[in-house]
């Protein structure tokens, strides 16, 4: 017998454990209801608070925060059925299952215990073992909700540091967004959609909008290697098409099969004249006019979104055209088309055009476009990030230094005497012929290659400046044969790019080359720059003192701007050659 005591004993005191740890609701204007339920569920370890009425029960739910409800229906002051509908309308971070128990068993009574928020229910008169089941039933959906929620509060954590490593790595090195108005909306707390921009070495003004395979944090990853490559072969000089093909290689090596990235690429000349546009799988990008408000152009999709075939060439894709100071260009995701109104209309291309043509402000085009959408959609759910920059062709979105001349080596050339270092001297050669000259930029290259023997960061972009300009120069009009004066219009501008691509597309012979020496001193050194190309040349002993070669008085900056920048410019053989020389200090 003691040992049987012992044994009810102890399950008397392991019953006594669980009553500290749960507790019911019973809610039931009948006290013999409440005392049968109350001794059932004290046995399987609850401890037990009891109402009379809705009234109470929101009260004590309120004040005691119990575990599981079992709520009668039919009460007075107020019944079962407001009082969950009150309790499922306060907030709390815990799961509290209800039970319902009447004594009806006409179907719609039933479903509509459900429906106000019950999560299951008991006819009257039940079973102990019917009720050990629902309670147990109940009781593992309460482990589940638990685990979901611990889950989810992880969740967020994560999402919320890698958010923030996410606008740091990809965010935080955006230039001139200042003056880049933006509407940045994404669908959930990351973006598959990204706006990256970047300066180059000459000035221009980069800027990307990419919209990945759907959104979230999956959608966002790629923008990671996205910006990485972006801003670096932005840095390096790169031009457009080189830097789309070196992140369609990088993307298609990383996607999952079925998601890509589709984008629109905008670079700003940093002398305003013109910007250069790739649109690869994305809606229009459009030039609005800075004195009157209209569409002046719209550049249209011409390629696939990256990362859907490995190698896939930019070059006959990428669309320059002229602008003016004031105009303005308008990126657009196709989350804002495809936003749709509570009856599934989409907002679409001529709404945004309407609104566009509507504007009583360049200065609140963004807003009053935001304000469109939002007027639109009205309640309706956002199904995908919605992004939009208007980037005004002004000098204000030029960096600093883009704004002023580079530093001259004329002006530098006197500030040492210190004898050359033969030892520390520099000389090499590259020479490209027939197809590499479609296919290959060698400016970037040899830039970097001289920073990393020479160390010359103040320099780097003096030295892209004079090398892009004499390249272009001899392969726009030594190799290819184009005139400048082409670009005195607007259409004659484009007429020169098509005629460009066409020329280049079909070079199958001519040749470039290229041959620097350099060299160093203790406080700076020496360059000479030889560019050699296999045109014609032109009579540049006829030219008179400070006259530049034919084809270049139109042609921007051109090799006016290279003399200006060198100690000394000539040209040699038939006029197909010009050798450069410019100096530089280590200050």
């Amino acid at each position: 017998m003691h040992a049987v005591n012992h044994g009810y004993n102890s399950a008397a005191h392991e019953q006594h454990e669980q009553v500290s740890t749960k507790q019911a609701l019973i809610v039931d204007d009948e006290l013999s209801n409440r005392i049968i339920l109350k001794s059932f569920l004290k046995k399987i370890g609850y401890s037990v608070i009891q109402a009379e009425n809705g009234a109470q029960a929101l009260d004590l739910f309120c004040s005691e925060q119990p575990d599981m409800i079992f709520m009668d229906v039919m009460m007075p002051v107020m019944d079962g059925h407001e009082a969950v509908r009150r309790i499922r309308g306060i907030e709390t971070t815990k799961f509290v299952p209800i039970i319902f128990l009447t004594a009806r068993t006409d179907e719609s009574v039933l479903s509509h215990c459900i429906e106000v928020g019950g999560d299951d229910f008991l006819t009257k008169p039940f079973s102990h073992t019917v009720l050990k089941a629902k309670v147990l039933s109940m009781e593992r959906i309460s482990r589940l909700h638990e685990k979901l929620g611990s889950l989810y509060a992880q969740m967020k954590k994560d999402e919320e540091m890698a958010e923030g490593v996410f606008s740091g790595a990809v965010i935080a090195g955006n230039v001139a967004m200042e003056h880049v108005r933006t509407l940045l909306q994404p669908a959930a707390l990351f973006s598959g959609d990204v706006l990256l921009s970047a300066y180059g070495p000459s000035g221009d003004l980069n800027i990307m909008l990419g919209d990945f395979t759907g959104h979230g944090l999956a959608a966002a990853i790629g923008a990671l290697p996205v910006s990485e490559a972006f801003r670096a072969m932005t840095h390096k000089g790169f031009s457009p098409q080189q830097i789309l093909s070196g992140i369609n290689r990088k993307l298609h090596g990383l996607l999952p099969t079925g998601m890509f990235f589709a984008v629109q690429f905008v670079s700003l000349s940093h002398t305003l004249d013109h910007v250069t546009v790739c649109n690869c799988g994305m809606p229009d990008v459009l030039l609005i006019d800075g004195e009157n408000g209209e569409i002046k152009h719209r550049f249209v999709s011409n390629n696939l979104p990256l990362s859907i075939v490995s190698d896939t060439s930019y070059e006959e894709t990428i669309q320059p055209y002229p602008v003016k100071q004031g105009d303005r260009v308008l990126l657009v995701s196709d989350g804002v088309l495809e936003a749709r109104n509570p009856a599934k209309e989409y907002f679409g291309q001529a709404r945004l055009d309407a609104t566009i043509q509507n504007s009583t402000s360049p200065f609140r085009l963004i807003e009053e476009i935001t304000d469109s959408l939002r007027n639109f959609c009205g309640d309706a759910p956002q199904d995908d990030d919605i992004s939009l920059a208007e980037m005004p062709c002004e000098q204000i979105v030029l960096a600093d230094w883009a704004c002023l001349p580079p530093t001259q080596s004329k002006h530098t050339r006197h500030h040492f005497e210190e004898q050359n270092r033969p030892d520390q001297a520099i000389e090499f050669s590259i020479r490209l012929a027939g197809a590499h000259l479609r296919k290959s930029d060698p400016i970037p290259p040899i830039i970097n290659q001289l920073q990393e023997m020479l160390g010359l960061q103040n320099q780097r972009r003096l030295l892209y400046t004079i090398l892009t300009e004499l390249y272009v120069n001899a392969l726009d009009h030594g190799v290819l044969g184009l005139s400048s004066s082409l670009k005195q219009s607007p259409e004659g501008f484009t007429r020169y790019f098509s005629e460009r691509e066409a020329r280049l597309g079909n070079l199958d012979e001519g040749a470039i080359k290229i041959i620097i020496n350099a060299q160093p001193t203790a406080s700076g050194g020496s360059m000479i720059i030889e560019m050699e190309d296999s045109g014609p040349g032109f009579d540049y002993n006829s030219r008179l003192p400070g006259e530049l070669p034919p084809d270049t008085q139109f042609s921007g900056r051109g090799i006016k701007l290279v003399s200006e920048l060198c100690d000394s410019i000539e040209y040699e053989a038939t006029g197909n050659r010009v050798k450069a020389a410019f100096s530089w200090t280590n200050d």
